[in-house]
């Protein structure tokens, strides 16, 4: 009988052992998830971080470029008016002349 309950008291601290480093191994599987769910958080923050850095590059890449094109649109305007102006400088003079002139 003796023999029986000392198995029973050994059986029972080996069950509580086997607890204790079952609990242990929770607690290391739950701080291991929890840092990992911190790095992905992280990651997936700098990953937005640079994504949108990309995106207002590549679209003031675009503004600019858009610029560019109404800058050269807008200064050959300008060339055209003012070849056109050019032109009828002595046109302008010879009416306002006549013009003064009949007066």
């Amino acid at each position: 009988m003796a023999d029986v309950l000392r198995k029973i008291k050994q059986t029972e601290r080996e069950a509580a052992r086997q607890l204790s480093q079952a609990n242990e191994e929770a607690s290391k599987i739950l701080s291991d998830a929890r840092k990992q769910s911190a790095e992905l958080v992280s990651k997936a923050s700098d990953d937005s971080v640079s994504n949108t850095q990309a995106t207002l590059d590549a679209a003031r890449d675009e503004a600019s470029k858009a610029a560019d094109k109404v800058h050269k649109e807008g200064a050959k305007s300008v060339d055209s008016v003012t070849t056109t102006a050019t032109k009828n400088i002595s046109k302008a003079v010879d009416h306002i002349l006549k013009t003064m002139t009949s007066l």
